[in-house]
């Protein structure tokens, strides 16, 4: 019945279908954040780099000790680690849906200073880092040259090095990765 309205009124049906489109759009810039549902689970990284030692060295004289601290942290589902063979290493903790990053963050931090005692001088020199991060991505920016000019290559590393500094900078960005 109601259908049959629609269908011998086109424009009728074209007009509720914009008005539809204009209320959503309009809806979806007052909806606040906070009413986006947790879809990703809140990690925690935690950084740090051990000068000239070996990827095996890292993980025998870091990665280890952290590890052995920070597990079993509160609401904890996992954890990944890399030990780099630039002396680096890196602990991904992640987390229960819904548990709060900030807590999350501190609960590790106090894990990780716990363990500092134990760590090579080298390493409590450089310092262990400790932050809260999202796995989704909030933004794309895709920089090229379309012609492959090399002075528009150098301009374009200019910006991605820009892109990489101010982001991190702005509230909310917590880091600028480049790819490809």
């Amino acid at each position: 019945m109601i259908s049959s309205v629609f269908i011998h009124r086109p424009r009728l049906a074209i007009v509720i279908a914009v008005v539809i489109v204009i209320a959503g759009v309009i809806a979806l810039g007052a909806l606040p954040v906070a009413q986006f549902p947790d879809i990703v689970p809140p990690q925690v990284t935690v950084t740090t780099v051990y000068p000239g030692a070996s990827a095996a060295a890292v993980e025998e004289s870091v990665a280890q000790v952290i590890e052995a601290q920070v597990n079993g942290v509160d609401r904890m589902i996992y954890m990944r680690s890399t030990s780099g063979g630039d002396d680096s290493y890196t602990l991904t903790v992640t987390f229960q849906v819904g548990s709060d990053p900030d807590l999350d963050t501190i609960n590790v931090t106090n894990r990780v200073n716990q363990a500092l005692a134990q760590l090579p001088p080298e390493v409590q020199r450089n310092g262990v880092t400790t932050r809260k991060q999202s796995t989704s991505l909030l933004q794309v920016v895709a920089i090229y040259s379309p012609k492959g000019d090399p002075r528009r290559a150098v301009s374009l590393e200019l910006r991605q090095n820009e892109y990489r500094r101010h982001p991190e900078a702005g509230a909310g960005c917590g880091r600028c990765d480049p790819m490809g």
